[in-house]
């Protein structure tokens, strides 16, 4: 270091007397009028940058200033190594020497990031192909390189630079990285804590000293960012028990000489736990006391809870936009009394002024139409600001899936305290996809899939679909488009055709099919923000197909009412989603609701299902979860309900530790027919897999799983239903969510098909 120190200064030294040296010249030279400007040594600079930048022109005096101004902003260009200017009689001589410029970067030995990420890294220094390159520009590479790899705890990271000139003054420039082994974290210390264990606080944090799945989870790579959000969480932890001033005195980073080792000292001061003996209102409510009351979430007698703070005064400033007032003030004032350990709380309020929406500036959509985007708002320009229905349009702009980001700021207008603009940022994503894929699960080996989507076709909003599915039991051809916005009031449209190859669970070996074939036309239209009522009709044509095996049951339907099916369905269905997340959902709910009526046809039926799921966060780590599902089916007309839309249950999905649809009505075969009730009850306890943190790709199950399905004359009974418990994996990898049971039965009966072990690639609850 102290070499590099030493020949920055000797470099410095050369330049600037170097340049005096070279100034010297236009020093001696007394002051004449420029007759004409001269260029030379010039390779890519055009010679209009050096007419624009220096302080002469023809016809002007020539003098020692312009002389020495001259070749400082040609050297403050950045452009040139050497700058001289000479005279010939009137002609001033300018004599430049380009710095070279970087033809390309490489990189050797990265194993960490890929070359793209280094490049950009790099080219926030000013390194990057065509540009000028001088040393200092290299030495500030090597730095930066450094830099990126020690926020991975790679800090014996080594980094060369090879430079090596090529024709046309240009540079090849090679970076030979060494990263060494990357520093761990051996030991996290909290001191000065004594109301809660030193091992219940480090179980809160991210950051670890590892264990055997650290490979996956880097837990025990440190990091600046993630010791500051444990830090946080620690924060949080305490202040949300009572422990109102608690505080992290300071923290201590410690690498061994190896730069191998990290060790982490955390010294906190816990402080005295309070109580809350009193929450009291001042200020302007506008009238409106009560109801702002009503939004107190601060709990008289109870610990002091800084959740609780954050709670209140969100909820009351939400409150007063919800009547135009977008600069509402709140603020919740303690008042400690050391002595007692109690705390009493003033809320303070001043709503300000109320505005209104003047303008609505959307920008970030390249692709996507403006009114793709202004049609999920419910904040309309020129009405008073309402900031409830400004997040609800927030949530649904967020919801179209087309964007990576959405962001919505508020801006006050000058010159018009009472008007502000909300200015809409988006990131778009792709919204088109081609997909080939494969699936394998236990029941049904392996599937190949292909499929065509767009999502927002053409920056409509519109979805245009094509896809194809090979699977064993359950081949597919659907092309599919979705309207979401048919009518100008929401309506959605949806038109599918649809072929079919389903090929019953059959545990005998047969080889029968149902093939249906047919198109549905469906509307979906929201009644509120959260529930969407479908309706619909189509046709649908099913053929039983004759193989080996085949049921009694699909054979005497056939016989009597013929192999092939028309039937004209309608539809009609409803949902309401209020969960947290489609994929690891930790919260909220999911209810849907579908039903088909065949009015008219060769077979006539009417069939309905019902889902509920319910996630509920037992704390960070550990979700509650339940699932239910009712189907229901019957025929009419004199006709029995259709053997091919029976329900199936057992296995995934279902009742695990059982074969896939072997459970209920059975053949005189043997073979598993389904039928028109079926009855599916869920259970788990869903937890981060041990030694992964808190990372929701990878988290462990225990569960509890009960159903059946019932014949068309059969009653449904508790004591009829199968059940069983065990232990699961879920892993969202990269070719969709993967699951894993292990299921021991506990209810079965005498002729059920057990199977302990199941797992599928792409599968849900």
């Amino acid at each position: 270091m102290i070499k590099k120190i030493n020949g920055f200064r000797v470099r410095t030294v050369v330049a600037v007397t170097a340049m005096a040296l070279m100034a010297g010249a236009a020093w001696a030279v007394d002051p004449f009028t420029v007759r004409d400007i001269r260029v030379e040594g010039l390779q890519r600079v055009e010679p209009g940058t050096i007419f624009a930048s220096i302080p002469v022109r023809v016809g002007d005096t020539y003098n020692d200033d312009k002389g020495t101004a001259a070749i400082r902003a040609l050297f403050a260009l950045g452009l040139f190594k050497d700058v001289r200017l000479e005279t010939v009689g009137d002609v001033l001589v300018v004599i430049v020497e380009e710095r070279p410029t970087v033809a390309t970067v490489d990189f050797v030995g990265s194993k960490e990031f890929d070359k793209e990420i280094l490049q950009k890294a790099l080219k926030e220094v000013g390194i990057s192909d065509g540009r000028p390159f001088d040393k200092a520009l290299a030495d500030r590479a090597e730095q930066e390189l450094k830099r990126q790899y020690i926020n991975r705890s790679l800090y014996a990271v080594e980094v060369v630079t090879t430079v090596t000139p090529i024709e046309r003054n240009r540079v090849n420039l090679t970076f030979t990285i060494n990263e060494g082994d990357g520093a761990r974290i051996k030991d996290i210390r909290i001191v000065g804590n004594k109301v809660f264990g030193e091992s219940t606080l480090r179980g809160l944090f991210d950051l670890d000293d590892g264990g055997w799945l650290s490979w996956y989870t880097k837990s025990d790579r440190y990091s600046r960012a993630k010791l500051n959000a444990d830090l946080e969480t620690l924060r949080s932890y305490y202040l949300t028990r009572g422990y109102l001033e608690f505080s992290v005195n300071s923290t201590q980073v410690a690498i061994s000489p190896d730069k191998r080792d990290i060790t982490i000292t955390i010294n906190v001061t816990e402080g005295a736990r309070y109580v809350v003996s009193s929450v009291k209102l001042e200020g302007n409510f506008l009238g409106r006391d009560d109801e702002f009351k009503s939004l107190v979430n601060i709990r008289v007698g109870e610990a002091y809870n800084a959740d609780q703070i954050a709670e209140t005064t969100k909820a009351f400033t939400e409150y007063f936009g919800n009547f135009g007032y977008a600069f509402a003030k709140v603020e919740v004032r303690p008042d400690i009394d050391r002595v007692n350990n109690r705390v009493a709380f003033v809320i303070l309020a001043d709503p300000s002024r109320r505005a209104y929406v003047r303008r609505l500036n959307i920008a970030g959509n390249s692709r996507t139409r403006d009114e793709v985007i202004r049609r999920e708002f419910r904040q309309f320009e020129s009405s008073w600001y309402d900031g409830d229905k400004i997040r609800l349009s927030r949530d649904r702009v967020d919801r179209l899936g087309f964007f990576t980001e959405v962001n919505l700021e508020t801006q006050e207008v000058p010159g018009a305290p009472d008007q502000v603009d909300l200015n809409v940022g988006v990131i778009e994503k792709p919204t088109g996809s081609l997909q080939l894929g494969a699936g394998f699960s236990s029941a049904e080996k392996v599937a190949l899939s292909f499929s065509v989507k767009q999502e927002n076709a053409f920056g409509s909003g519109n979805f245009l679909g094509l896809e194809l599915n090979t699977s064993k039991f359950n081949r597919v051809a659907v092309i599919n488009t979705v309207d979401p916005y048919f009518t100008v009031d929401g309506i959605s449209r949806t038109v599918d055709a649809f072929y079919r190859t389903t090929k019953p669970f059959d545990q005998q070996g047969g080889n029968y099919e149902l093939v249906s074939a047919g198109s549905s036309l469906r509307f979906g239209v929201p009644f509120s923000e959260l529930d969407t009522v479908f309706f619909g009709g189509g046709f649908e044509n099913t053929r039983i197909k004759p193989g080996t095996n085949i049921p009694a049951a699909f054979l005497a339907y056939a016989t009597e009412f013929g192999y092939t099916s028309n039937s004209i369905p309608l539809t009609i269905g409803w949902a309401r989603d209020s969960r947290d997340s489609a994929l690891v959902p930790s919260k909220g709910r999911l209810q849907r609701l579908n039903s088909e009526w065949s009015v008219a046809g060769d077979a006539r039926y009417l069939r309905a299902n019902y889902q509920y799921q319910q996630y509920v966060p037992l704390n960070k780590q550990f979700t509650l979860a339940f699932n239910g599902e009712l189907g229901w089916g019957t025929g009419f007309n004199g006709r029995p309900f259709p053997v091919f839309k029976n329900f199936f249950s057992g296995g995934l999905g279902s009742v695990r530790g059982f074969e896939q649809s072997t459970l209920g009505p059975r053949d005189v075969t043997g073979s598993s027919i389904g039928g028109p009730r079926k009855v599916t009850l869920n259970a788990e306890v869903v937890a981060p897999f041990p030694g992964a943190g808190n990372d929701r790709t990878l988290r462990v199950f225990g569960f509890f799983d009960a159903g059946n399905v019932f014949g068309e004359n059969e009653s449904v009974r508790i004591n009829d239903l199968r059940a069983s418990a065990g232990l699961g994996l879920s892993w969202i990898s990269p070719v969709g969510p993967l699951r894993i049971a292990i299921a021991n039965p506990v209810r079965k009966e005498a002729g059920d098909k057990i199977q302990r072990l199941q797992f599928q690639i792409g599968t849900a609850f």
